[in-house]
């Protein structure tokens, strides 16, 4: 079986185990619930939940310990889209080839339906403490909700997103110094988040946690400018969404301050970093290396 073939088998299994972890749509509140669901399952990379799960395997994981945290940060991610994709945000009204939640339920609904996604993932999270089946198991859940918490928040993911927005209304004060604290919290702290808590579920040290954090890191960034880059040199046929929302919406990126040619380097040096730190463990994930080499050269 080829690289392809095992990701679309792995992304289809990922599709299958998130299915079981979605409130049924059902009750007074079935409107948003049928939202959120809505925006679930539109597709995607899944991204984050393999990460995770590639991780976790890397460090010699096993049980079903990890799968509440790889649905919970993907409705963490779905979440921040719902939001993302609202007029008041980024305005698109298509995201993986469908309307965006907004457009199909109404702003209200979507903003609802990207609430109830933050909350149902910290519910769905806390299913792996009915899984521990020791206090070992205890202690590395707990670690694990604490960095779901820390990088999905003003910390993370939502202080970069803060930093985002003004720099939208202060495009000639945007330095690289402020670009690379929104990228390194909007962008790669929901990949630190992954691979980090893939990497604690499955007992790796202190040191390999940093190790994975620092990877992730890269990952993220090297993610975030080739973004940059398809929103240039892309098609909304293979994207799914519109091409030229971020010179549409005047955005700083590090296309706009490097070229193309120059971001792709940066990508490509980030992303072989990352690889470096990948096989430097003892039980390397040949498939993780390969993920991560592919999603620099991805076209959509």
């Amino acid at each position: 079986m080829n690289f392809k073939e095992t990701l679309n088998e792995k992304t289809a299994r990922i599709e299958d185990m998130l299915a079981k972890f979605l409130p049924k749509e059902e009750g007074f509140q079935k409107t948003v619930i049928e939202a959120m669901n809505y925006s679930i399952l539109a597709g995607g990379k899944r991204l984050r939940p393999m990460l995770m799960e590639e991780t976790w395997k890397m460090f010699g994981g096993t049980g079903g310990l990890v799968e509440p945290f790889m649905a919970a940060i993907e409705m963490i991610h779905n979440y921040s889209l719902v939001h993302d994709d609202l007029p008041a945000m980024d305005n698109d009204a298509y995201r993986r080839g469908r309307k965006t939640t907004h457009v199909v339920y109404g702003e209200g609904m979507a903003v609802l339906a990207g609430d109830g996604l933050l909350n149902y993932a910290f519910e769905t999270a806390c299913l792996a403490f009915e899984r521990a089946q020791n206090p070992s198991e205890y202690r590395k859940a707990a670690q694990a909700m604490t960095v779901l918490s820390r990088k999905a928040g003003i910390y993370g993911m939502i202080g970069g997103q803060c930093a985002d927005i003004e720099a939208e209304e202060h495009q000639e004060n945007i330095t690289e110094e402020l670009l690379l604290f929104i990228h390194e919290h909007k962008t790669a702290a929901l990949i630190q988040c992954a691979m980090m808590i893939g990497a604690i579920l499955a007992g790796a040290d202190a040191g390999q946690i940093r190790a994975v954090e620092k990877c992730a890191w890269n990952i993220g960034i090297a993610f975030q400018i080739q973004d940059d880059i398809l929103d240039i040199t892309g098609s909304q046929e293979i994207l799914g969404k519109p091409i030229g929302s971020d010179e549409k919406n005047n955005k700083v990126t590090y296309v706009t301050i490097h070229g193309l040619e120059k971001s792709a380097e940066m990508a490509a040096s980030l992303s072989n970093e990352a690889i470096q730190i990948l096989s430097s463990f003892p039980g390397r994930n040949p498939f993780l290396e390969k993920l991560v080499e592919q999603l620099i050269g991805r076209e959509k």
